[in-house]
């Protein structure tokens, strides 16, 4: 494969946006129509600076007289040589703007900037840059243009392909948070927990999300629930929720495939906005289960309780008419429809 690659990459602030390379020059071109920042490879000797100030120089025309190190990203990707890449952004610059023979320099709006055709990593250290994070190490592996991996700072961090509304995914795969920012649909599966209560009835158990989540902490919401990280389906999902938030080993034929939901809310939590948009393959879980019995994960889940469903269903439906989160992050349409599946089913 040969050597690793060592380059700069810089992104030149002014007023609120910053300079970007509209790579739609060159015929062959591994960023062709992608919007990048101004870099280049190391020429032998050069320390990153050297590189970053040559690089801005022969693309832009512009001499940096004030610049910030930020952070260094690796680069890994099926069938190339891998890449190390100093990431810097510049405040301060001397010069006129020139034409440059890679692309079409613009100067872009920072709220406007992931609405470009951007690199999905790219948008993870944009973020980073925007939230004026401190200095980082993030890796980004691809195969093609699909991400296939993201690791901050040695800890890995949870990549989603992107759904259809029925389901099925797109091939574009996307980091969580950035999800949740956009508000795109995104696959989970939820898997309920019930138990008749010999009166013509059931119950059905919730969990109390813990109070460190970053979304709806100290909730009730679904027996289990989670996101189908990319590459995985959701019935392995199901079941290693039921695992690992519960410490229920199920076995693919103990859940019962019931039906697609596709839930949309919008909230606001530590104050920053989350706009979750599922597209939810709901299970059923029907084996017997013991409250007291179950190995909760800490860090996910506070506590359990069993509910009878009209009781919830009422308290939900309430909820949703006041129109904001409340006791219970559970989507009204998804309960009355395991209440219309389950009832025919019930033991």
């Amino acid at each position: 494969m040969g050597k690793s690659v060592l380059t700069t990459l810089c992104y030149i602030e002014k007023d609120g946006s910053y300079l970007m390379l509209h790579r739609v020059k060159k015929q062959v071109d591994v960023n062709k129509d992608k919007w990048i920042g101004i870099g280049g490879h190391f020429e032998e000797g050069e320390s990153p600076e050297e590189c970053l100030l040559r690089e801005v120089k022969e693309e832009t025309g512009l001499t940096l007289t004030g610049f910030s190190f930020r952070g260094i990203v690796t680069f890994s990707a099926v069938g190339w040589q891998t890449e190390y890449m100093c990431l810097y952004t510049a405040d301060r610059f001397e010069g006129t703007l020139a034409d440059c023979d890679e692309g079409t320099l613009e100067w872009v709006r920072k709220e406007n900037l992931m609405s470009l055709n951007l690199w999905e990593g790219d948008k993870i250290f944009f973020k980073l840059l925007l939230e004026d994070a401190p200095f980082f190490s993030l890796k980004l592996s691809y195969d093609g243009d699909r991400l296939t991996e993201a690791v901050l700072d040695g800890k890995p961090m949870e990549l989603l392909e992107l759904r259809r509304e029925d389901g099925s995914g797109t091939g574009v795969v996307r980091e969580r948070t950035l999800v949740h920012e956009n508000g795109d649909l995104h696959g989970t599966a939820h898997v309920w927990i019930v138990r008749p209560t010999g009166t013509g009835s059931f119950e059905l158990l919730l969990q109390k999300r813990s109070a460190h989540k970053d979304s709806y902490p100290g909730c009730y919401d679904i027996s289990a629930a989670g996101h189908v990280p990319a590459g995985c389906g959701y019935l392995d999902s199901a079941l290693r929720e039921l695992e690992e938030e519960l410490g229920i080993k199920a076995q693919p034929g103990d859940l019962q495939q019931a039906f697609l939901h596709l839930g949309y809310a919008e909230a606001e939590f530590y104050g920053k906005p989350f706009k979750n948009a599922e597209a939810s393959m709901v299970y059923l879980y029907s084996k017997p289960v013991k409250a007291e019995d179950l190995k909760l994960q800490e860090t996910e889940v506070a506590g359990v309780r069993w509910m009878e469903y009209g009781a919830l269903l009422e308290e939900v439906r309430r909820e949703a008419k006041q129109g904001k989160a409340g006791k219970y992050c559970i989507f009204l349409e998804e309960l009355e429809q395991v209440g219309k599946y389950v009832r025919p089913h019930k033991g």
